[in-house]
């Protein structure tokens, strides 16, 4: 899966991942390889990313909207 985490200023993260965890705004949900679509709303929290290499990431974010299509995932936050 393909991953961008974006924020106002600048692309924090893009690479390819195995699974990302998320604070959805209506509880924690993760997506791992051929997902179905989905948007949702987040909300203040911890993103935890696996690389495919195996590097474990954290960002620490205060809400945003993530889309997933395709295994193609884009996290739009307000900060890291």
């Amino acid at each position: 899966m393909h991953l961008e985490i974006i924020t106002p200023d600048k692309k924090v993260f893009e690479g390819d991942v195995k699974l990302i965890q998320l604070p959805g705004s209506k509880g924690g949900f993760e997506i791992l390889k051929n997902h179905a679509p989905i948007i949702s709303t987040l909300e203040k929290g911890v993103l935890k990313i696996v690389e495919t290499s195996g590097v474990e990431q954290h960002f620490e974010v205060d809400g945003g909207v993530i889309e997933n299509k395709a295994n193609k995932i884009i996290v739009l936050v307000e900060s890291t």
